[in-house]
């Protein structure tokens, strides 16, 4: 496959301690051999709730629009994709140092700044929003840090970028490290088993995921510690085709055997890898290199396989069909926008209109579960409620003006 250039210019800039070099992201150039999975049980991480294998969608924000990934909703309004990822930042090497820096390029970089509109809003929906990580042709890459305490080094600069622009998690991918360039080691055995356990350690609550290729792919375990105890999903790398990524440690509902390029596969192949993902019981469908254009009936040919539904377009943040609440009984006063399935955050439903402390009716589709907590981050006291309620003051104990997060189904 065709790779992009990449070109790093000399300007750079420090945030929290890591600097960010305007480098350009590579496109992937597949060619790994995965074998046979044989996993134990894992708790796999839950995004859209949606029954059947979650979508896991790839953006080259060189040229795309993350903002796409939330575009797509089964017929039923359900989000297509669970997980949107952000291709890609870099792992650069300082030659003066001899350490690894987390880089973006400018349009990451712009994606990561306006998270305001360009991240939240797909969160907003339920979407998990991850930050893809791989070398750049300077050495270093994710299996081939020294010490344990470079790794750990490491880790902590992708922690503090998760947390500064409120992602969901890191992907990490062992392409174009262009091992020892500039003096650097070789792919060693430690390597990537330090630096997902530091990355855990730091993100509990967080995604991890692992793009099965590159030396990495073989070197999943150190001194008893397994990678696929430490990441929550593994995926094949090998677009239009169908092979188990081999990482014990993850089940079945956790690995993705089935990988598309939306602008290469064919939809019947697309169709036919949904179709053996189904069969199989396996818990990922892979997606790469979602355009600007709309692509909901080449999806379509993917949703029917995996769900028994079709795709359908919409561009914009405000569902058709969702819950609203008031601020005031009998739904009177100010409104939010509609608002879809998924969970949500204080922050999250202040961009839908929401205010902390505040709601006091709300409008819910015939179907629908909405679960209101008290506190921010789905803590404190909570009401469950299935159908439109009028005055939040008649529940018990009573619910008015004190909501701050949402969990809706």
């Amino acid at each position: 496959m065709r790779k992009t250039s990449n070109s790093i210019t000399k300007a750079s800039i420090a945030l929290l301690g890591f600097s960010l070099l305007f480098t350009a992201a590579c496109k992937k150039d597949l060619s790994p051999t995965p074998q046979a999975n044989n996993a134990s049980s894992k708790l796999s991480t839950s995004a859209i709730g949606v029954s059947g294998p979650k979508g896991v969608c790839y953006v080259e924000v060189n040229n795309n629009d993350i903002l796409n990934v939330g575009n797509y909703k089964l017929s039923t309004g359900e989000q297509l994709f669970d997980i949107g990822i952000i291709f890609a930042a870099n792992i650069n090497y300082n030659t003066t140092t001899q350490k690894a820096e987390l880089f973006f390029n400018p349009q990451v970089t712009t994606v990561l700044n306006n998270a305001a509109t360009k991240i939240q809003p797909l969160q907003a929906k339920g979407i998990k929003v991850l930050l893809s990580i791989l070398g750049n042709h300077q050495g270093a890459g994710i299996t081939n840090f020294p010490s344990q305490q470079a790794a750990q080094d490491f880790a902590q600069l992708l922690a503090n970028a998760v947390t500064t622009y409120g992602l969901d998690g890191i992907d990490f991918d062992d392409e174009y490290a262009d091992y020892g360039t500039n003096g650097t080691g070789q792919p060693n055995s430690s390597s990537f088993v330090y630096l997902v356990t530091a990355l855990r350690q730091l993100m509990p609550t967080k995604i991890i995921s692992f793009y099965f290729y590159g030396p990495a792919a073989s070197r999943l375990s150190f001194n008893g510690v397994t990678v696929g105890s430490k990441v929550d999903y593994s995926w094949n790398a090998i677009y239009g085709s169908y092979s188990v990524p081999n990482v014990p440690g993850l089940a079945a509902s956790n690995l993705g055997p089935a990988a598309i390029d939306i602008q290469s596969t064919s939809a019947s192949t697309a169709a036919s890898l949904a179709t053996q993902t189904v069969n199989n019981s396996y818990g990922i469908y892979l997606y790469y290199n979602l355009p600007n254009t709309d692509v909901h009936t080449y999806l379509s040919s993917v949703s029917n396989a995996l769900y028994g539904k079709a795709t359908v377009y919409g561009s914009g943040t405000t569902p058709a069909t969702g819950v609203t609440f008031y601020q005031d009984i009998n739904y009177t006063g100010t409104a939010t926008s509609t608002i879809a399935k998924g969970n949500y955050t204080l922050s999250q439903l202040q961009a839908l209109g929401f205010v902390n402390d505040w709601a006091s009716s709300v409008k819910i589709p015939t179907g629908w579960t909405v679960t209101m907590y008290s506190n921010d981050n789905f803590a404190g006291t909570s009401w469950t409620l299935t159908s439109n309620t009028t005055n939040f003051t008649t529940l018990s104990p009573n619910a008015n003006d004190v909501v701050s997060s949402v969990k809706i189904q």
